[in-house]
């Protein structure tokens, strides 16, 4: 139960956030469009939770990294999970975008 729970939110091995961002990672930040535009990460693409299953041709590569963001994790989580459903290999909850924009610096 204790390691489904660390799956659902990424709370797995460390990850390197900033070396894969270094590497090229798409970081996604999944908040609503009126919550990205009140501050994000620069250079990350915002696809709200919602829309997320209808535009993922806007991820055209399923093994490029991609690094999920949102206010707390919960979305992020949803969204990592949903991409993974959909054949996209190199997926990490990156959590809150706040602390992510630390970790990446």
């Amino acid at each position: 139960m204790l390691d489904s729970l660390k799956r659902l939110f990424g709370l797995g091995p460390k990850v390197d956030f900033k070396e894969l961002v270094q590497q090229g990672a798409v970081v996604l930040d999944v908040r609503s469009k009126g919550e990205y535009t009140g501050g994000h990460i620069k250079g990350s693409m915002n696809i709200s939770v919602d829309a997320l299953g209808s535009n993922l041709s806007r991820l055209k590569n399923k093994d490029k990294p991609i690094i999920t963001c949102c206010a707390s994790g919960m979305r992020s989580a949803s969204a990592k999970n949903m991409l993974k459903a959909n054949g996209y290999t190199q997926v990490y909850n990156g959590g809150g975008w706040a602390s992510l924009q630390q970790k990446i610096r």
